[in-house]
């Protein structure tokens, strides 16, 4: 955990992350409801949903797939790494750009929402604005004023589960602990699950930093009570009855892993060490779960790196466990 901590660090000083504009402080009464400003229909069944957050004082994009017909289907919420679609310059979630997804849902009778944006974010509610990342306030997004327009524009049933990798899977597990209600599944791959051990809290401010924000400004000081409330390890008791599916690799470069690209070797390099920490985390939140007897799949993969190509994997191979939280 430690070796990670300090190379997502080292990676975080030595990049820039643009500012985002700032909205009011958390906490401010809200003076309207979200709002769709306008959709953009990309292909005949990719929308591109801009949407009016008082919680984030501006328009947030997020993306839909959508599957033929008019009647009524669940919602599969998909959240990005910590990159939160900067490598597409914020065109479109890093799901869309480096895996299958597309293609994959083309068959399959739900909505997929994929936000764009949440760099560094946690997709959590953040206790101020950051200086770098600006006003964070995601699950407020996420869970009160999107679900509504989707549902109403796209023909959503209110049935709805939620997957995401590395930051995204941390994010997934605390959306669905801290709103049991509302989803009926999660899907997590190469995540960690924990905020209270200091090498866990250090290598999520690490992640924070690599964007160019303060943790601070997220759940503030080490011994804040925000940071056991998005803890879904000791939270975990909230989870139960719900579709759950876990899946890592271990570090040991496999065969989507190549040197001969910088991606590649990126992978190789800091990825192992990523994918080497997530196991770690991993096994820990299996045993929390089998303590409490939360049924649960995990899947350890025997190679892989923290890289696309194993999660677009997971998500095909976690596609059975969302089926059933989904009704499909």
């Amino acid at each position: 955990m430690k070796l990670l901590a300090t190379l997502a660090l080292s990676v975080a000083l030595c990049g820039l992350i643009t500012p985002v504009a700032t909205a009011e402080p958390r906490g401010t009464p809200l003076r309207q409801a979200a709002s769709v400003d306008r959709v953009t229909m990309l292909t005949e069944r990719r929308a591109a949903v801009f949407v009016n957050s008082p919680a984030m004082g501006r328009v947030i994009q997020v993306q839909v797939l959508l599957p033929t017909g008019s009647t009524p289907r669940p919602t599969l919420y998909m959240l990005d790494g910590a990159g939160g679609g900067e490598e597409s310059d914020y065109r479109e979630s890093t799901w869309t750009q480096k895996t299958d997804a597309v293609g994959f849902f083309a068959d399959k009778d739900v909505n997929v929402v994929l936000p764009v944006g949440g760099t560094g974010s946690y997709y959590t509610d953040w206790k101020r604005p950051d200086p770098a990342l600006g006003v964070d306030e995601w699950e407020t997004f996420l869970t009160e004023e999107l679900p509504p327009l989707i549902d109403a524009r796209f023909h959503g049933n209110g049935v709805n589960a939620i997957a995401g990798l590395s930051m995204g899977a941390h994010a997934a597990l605390n959306l669905a602990t801290r709103h049991p209600a509302m989803y009926g599944g999660v899907a997590a791959f190469s995540g960690c699950a924990d905020n209270s051990q200091s090498n866990s809290k250090l290598s999520v401010r690490a992640t924070v930093a690599w964007k160019g924000g303060d943790a601070d400004n997220m759940w503030g000081p080490d011994g804040d009570p925000d940071w056991a409330a998005n803890d879904p390890m000791r939270n975990a008791e909230a989870l139960r009855g719900k579709e759950i599916y876990v899946a890592v690799g271990n570090g040991v470069a496999g065969p989507s892993d190549s040197p001969t690209t910088t991606e590649g070797l990126s992978a190789i390099t800091l990825g192992a060490a990523l994918e080497s920490a997530a196991l770690h985390c991993t096994q820990l939140f299996d045993q929390r779960l089998r303590q409490l007897g939360v049924p649960a799949t995990f899947h350890y993969r025997p190679n892989g790196t923290h890289s696309w190509p194993y999660w677009q994997q997971d998500l095909h191979d976690a596609w059975p466990t969302l089926a059933r939280a989904l009704g499909r």
